[in-house]
């Protein structure tokens, strides 16, 4: 009986701790995206309103985006607290060991990224989806744009006075096939029609080996080694498909069934698609993670010591992630061992100061 009782308490606790800790979060965002809305609609007539209504659409997807750190802060806060009223040795007393409320606070921190996972992620890519409609219809520079429909591959690109509609079967690495191209001036008239098997993306001067060009002198004029001066190379265009954040989860399945049945790599869509499917298992690890690094951390330590450590933690793990991912993405791994493998490195960090810990 006793023993359910800690346990409300400390579930009660974290949870309390856990809502702080995302507000604090929410506020500093709000703070930080505020002001680049401000900047972003300096030169437009708009009332303050709107800076302050888009920050509101878009934090949910930041706060997504952060919250592994914030459950390794919200296990940091629990601790410190818990070290500072001695109620960690009460527990022990009681026959709670250090193991027992690790297993707790995970399970707490699986079933809030499950919630996490199902509800919040699709309310924020629906925000986020409003977010930026709104923020497109008032953007000065739409001189470029990508999007894959039944047809192929759409791009619109503008240099020089001069907007290209590209239309393409498919992106196969960096060659786009079948490839037509009509070219207009400022004031949308004609100028010519470009047709080639393979154009190299690779960089910004779009290049092949050989074309058909048409404009109103001449028609079926063949090229070789032609060349496209233009503001977007391979990644460029990569980028301009889709902001993966915008869609729920069954958008990004659909999405990767059209990218599948066009040919064209889903690789991009598969890797936020697993980041979705790991993530209640990212913060459960990121909860025993710093749980086991508290409790192997010396209780004369300061709280600034606590949270630099933790930001130091946050920061690594970061990096890791990102540069697995970054493989994943460039196909040098699978995209199941990309997002996969740092959770693992995570775990068996993890398990060895469970067993230090256990020891005490």
């Amino acid at each position: 009986m006793i023993f359910k009782v800690y346990q409300n308490y400390i579930s009660k606790q974290f949870l309390s701790t856990f809502i702080k800790t995302v507000f604090i979060f929410f506020s500093l965002a709000f703070i930080l995206n505020i002001f680049e809305e401000i900047n972003f609609f300096k030169d437009l007539n708009v009332s303050i309103g709107l800076p302050i209504f888009l920050t509101f659409l878009n934090i949910p997807s930041i706060l997504f985006e952060i919250f592994p750190f914030i459950f390794l802060i919200t296990t940091q806060f629990f601790f410190i607290k818990l070290i500072e009223q001695n109620e960690n040795i009460s527990f022990k007393n009681f026959g709670l060991s250090n193991s027992k409320i690790i297993k707790l606070l995970a399970i707490l921190s699986f079933l809030i990224g499950v919630i996490i996972v199902t509800i919040f992620y699709n309310l924020s890519s629906n925000l986020k989806h409003s977010y930026l409609n709104i923020k497109n219809s008032y953007a000065k520079d739409n001189k470029y744009l990508a999007v894959i429909t039944e047809n192929g591959i759409w791009i619109k690109d503008a240099k020089d006075g001069v907007t290209s509609i590209i239309n393409a079967e498919d992106l196969k690495g960096n060659i786009l096939n079948n490839v037509d191209i009509v070219q207009f001036d400022q004031d949308f008239n004609f100028i010519r029609n470009i047709y080639a098997e393979k154009i190299n993306i690779e960089n910004k001067i779009w290049r092949s080996n050989s074309a058909l060009l048409n404009n109103e002198q001449e028609s079926n004029q063949r090229v070789n080694d032609f060349q496209l001066s233009t503001n977007l190379n391979f990644q460029d265009i990569n980028s301009l498909f889709s902001n993966l954040t915008s869609l729920s989860f069954f958008e990004l399945n659909d999405l990767k069934n059209k990218y599948n049945a066009m040919d064209y790599s889903s690789v991009e869509v598969d890797s936020a698609i697993q980041k979705i499917f790991s993530f209640p298992f990212y913060l459960m690890l990121m909860t025993i993670l710093s749980s086991t690094i508290m409790m192997n951390i010396k209780q004369n330590k300061t709280k600034i010591f606590h949270l630099i450590f933790g930001i130091l933690i946050s920061v690594i793990i970061y990096y890791l992630s990102f540069f697995f991912e970054e493989l994943g993405k460039n196909e040098q791994v699978p995209i199941v061992v990309s997002i996969w493998i740092p959770l693992l490195m995570i775990s068996i960090v993890s398990m060895i100061n469970l067993v230090r810990i256990n020891e005490k």
